[in-house]
């Protein structure tokens, strides 16, 4: 009886699916790089409305209590703060002794804090340590250190468990009078919550010493907030510093209240933070506000509280909101043109049903164009735009408010008014945010702002940049497949010999030719690796100019390159057959397609913004890199074309080309100077930005791996 043949099990859908895909990964990913580019140009045409999430918030629900007191008093410090500008021989304490003066007369707590300015030399360390642990510059004296005054209320209500944060940067050797104004605005409302009775969470006010900067100031502050403190070693003795004593001129000069006045004071939790500025640029029609969210690796605060703050200004107090924007774009010709095709596209579209609410005005879609793209380009550097990107280091929310008057600082009568608006701007926000029983939860805080009061969620940006590298993978499978059927040819096409061991093992070894790929693959990784720690060496260098740093950076990458070239061996050399070769490369771009993915979507879980703006260069130099030898040889249009593209973008996507081209964009190319991308590199580093990881150790990778791609003598 003849035995029945079992029928072959189908493949699983998903199975074949990949298998569709990987077949036909040239038509799968122009199809989704295609997608890609244009769901990011559609981003500002799916921004929604802002609204507050939070019911508990009620931003205006309670008229304004601040008053003409509280902006006398406030008028009394600005005179003061400005009459120790022109006052000879005053000493640069004299304002941390007249603020500490002011808090106390209100019956708040006041204390200093001094801290040590810290140095920004580079250390790869500091990418992975707690935020602003920075190396304390040596010879630090009594009159170097910086000098904070705090001032706290304890709400009647409350347990002390929470706090809201106001923070007014100022110079204490030349403040300003923008500075005296923001300090006003801070001490009209501080003056007014000593007396109300219905805050519950308590008020700390932080007048910051920014003469080692506002970030280095507010920071500082916060670590010793946070850190448990048990002892006075770290801190410079205020026995010893002659100087310091007029700190302490306005108190009985007891030693237990001169104790008391350096003893470090906390408050509760805080619950958000607010840092409060006024600009020494005036409007020309009516009063303006800026509002700068961006922190550190593209955190930002969560969305009610800058709802809130638009809310209440716009509404309640009549400013004009301003939002950074990518001012170049305003002016390009191929996007109004884009915008102007998208309206016709909508106007369309809503003649066929009138529901269907897409496309937007040409001169919005521009607009709202060019506050996207500051809003990833801010991002996605990865840079605190203001003091407040301190605190979301420690997940506080929040953000700096700049205000802008219309008038000059010195007229009184307007100056009255700003101060009145102004800080009943800052009580509304503070009525909100403690009327919270907990901490900002309800909305967004991955978010692109398109407008004042328009925004697009991180569940549509998102699409774009799944969209980009959805190929990557797909063509890495195809190439590895295409690379192994080939080595199986090969073997067909060899006369059969008896089967020994010998040839078992050749076969074996066959099978395992991706992993030289993989291994220069993981060692041009490596190389990107130590490019990122050369300026761990160069830095202490004394007397060099940023130029020569490049140049002597640039130096040392194409050494170390080099060497591990003639370790591994040369790419380039040709003692290979040509079909070797052709499968050497095909595995090769395979592990770096591979690479470039995972690296791409590492980068998206630490800073979404800069995985989205390179993906758009690297994922085009992986799908387009291709030998220009092969294109030559083969000479139509197809390869010639690709053989162009590749040279354009391999010029383009270099990371100091790319820098100096954008900067050209802003700038023009008169202000370009070699420097300038060590200068970026060098601030990058400071702030511990991972973008300079990114490009270090995933863009210039890849750059260097496509590149060795096109040279590959196929």
């Amino acid at each position: 009886m003849a035995e029945t043949e079992k029928p072959k099990s189908k493949a699983r859908p998903i199975v074949r699916l990949g298998i569709f895909l990987i077949s036909h990964s040239i038509f799968f990913s122009v199809i989704c790089f295609s997608a890609g580019v244009l769901a990011l140009l559609l981003l500002p045409m799916f921004a929604i409305n802002t609204y507050i999430s939070e019911n508990a918030l009620m931003p205006g629900s309670a008229n304004t209590m601040l008053s003409g007191q509280e902006v006398s008093e406030a008028n009394d410090l600005v005179k003061d703060m400005k009459g120790l500008n022109s006052k000879s021989g005053s000493t640069i304490f004299g304002s941390q002794q007249i603020l500490a003066q002011y808090i106390s007369n209100l019956g708040a707590e006041v204390n200093y804090h001094r801290f040590q300015p810290q140095s920004s030399r580079f250390h790869p360390l500091h990418f992975f340590s707690s935020p602003d642990s920075g190396i304390v510059q040596d010879n630090v004296s009594c009159m170097t250190q910086g000098i904070n005054t705090v001032g706290i209320i304890r709400a009647p209500q409350a347990d002390g468990k929470e706090a809201i944060v106001l923070v007014t940067p100022y110079n204490p050797v030349k403040t300003s009078l923008h500075e005296t104004l923001s300090l006003g605005i801070a001490y009209s409302i501080f003056s007014l919550l000593t007396q109300v009775t219905w805050l519950a969470k308590d008020i700390v006010w932080l007048a910051a010493d920014s003469r080692y900067g506002e970030y280095a100031a507010v920071s500082a502050w916060l670590r010793d907030y946070h850190t448990p403190s048990f002892g006075r070693s770290s801190m410079i003795d205020t026995y010893t510093c002659a100087e310091t004593n007029v700190l302490y001129e306005f108190e009985a000069n007891h030693v237990t209240e001169k104790e008391s006045l350096d003893d470090f004071k906390r408050a509760g939790t805080m619950a958000a933070a607010l840092v409060i500025k006024v600009s020494n640029r005036s409007e020309h029609f009516e009063d303006s506000l800026s509002v700068y969210a961006e922190a550190s690796n593209g955190q930002m605060p969560n969305l009610d509280l800058i709802n809130i703050v638009n809310y209440l200004a716009e509404h309640r107090q009549g400013f004009q909101i301003k939002i950074e924007k990518f001012w170049p774009l305003l002016d390009c010709k191929w996007l109004k043109f884009l915008g102007e095709i998208f309206e016709t596209i909508g106007k369309f579209i809503r003649s066929l049903n009138p529901e269907w609410k897409f496309g937007m005005l040409a001169s919005d879609y521009v607009d709202g164009t060019a506050t996207l793209a500051s809003s990833l380009y801010y991002q996605a550097v990865g840079i605190p735009t203001g003091p407040h990107g301190a605190f979301r280091d420690y997940q506080i929310d929040a953000i700096t408010v700049e205000m802008s008057p219309k008038f000059s600082s010195g007229v009184k009568v307007r100056r009255d008014e700003f101060i009145l608006r102004g800080g009943r701007l800052i009580e509304g926000v503070v009525r909100s945010v403690n009327n919270l029983l907990e901490k900002f939860h309800q909305s967004f805080f991955l978010y692109l702002m398109v407008s004042t009061s328009k925004f697009v969620s991180v569940g549509v940006y998102m699409i774009a940049f799944a969209l980009l590298v959805a190929p990557l993978p797909a063509v890495a499978a195809s190439l590895y497949s295409y690379a192994n059927n080939s080595n199986l040819t090969l073997e067909k096409i060899e006369p059969a010999a008896p089967a020994n061991p010998d040839d078992e093992l050749i076969v074996s070894l066959r099978s395992w030719r991706w992993l030289n790929a993989a291994k220069r693959v993981f060692v041009v990784h490596l190389w990107g690796a130590v490019v990122s720690l050369l300026p761990y060496f160069i830095c202490p260098i004394p007397d060099y100019s940023p130029t020569t740093n490049s140049i002597i950076w640039a130096l040392l990458s194409l050494l170390t390159l080099l060497i591990l070239s003639v370790i591994l061996g040369s790419p380039l050399s040709s003692t290979k057959s040509c079909e070797q070769r052709i499968q050497e490369w095909a595995f090769l771009k395979a592990m770096t397609t591979s690479a470039a993915f995972i690296g791409l979507c590492l980068m998206s879980v630490i800073n979404f913004a800069t995985a989205e703006l390179g993906a758009f260069l690297v994922v085009s130099m992986c799908l387009l890199a291709h030998p220009l030898k092969l294109d030559l040889v083969a000479g139509n249009f197809k390869a010639l074309s690709r053989a162009a593209s590749n040279l354009v973008l391999g010029f383009i996507a270099f990371p100091p080309v790319t820098f100096f081209l954008f900067k050209a964009a802003l700038q023009g190319f008169d202000n370009l100077h070699l420097g300038d991308f060590w200068n970026w590199m060098e601030t990058l580093w400071a702030w511990n930005s991972a973008t300079f990881l990114y490009l270090g150790m995933v863009h210039l990778p890849c750059w260097v791996l496509c590149t060795q791609i096109l040279l590959h003598p196929c």
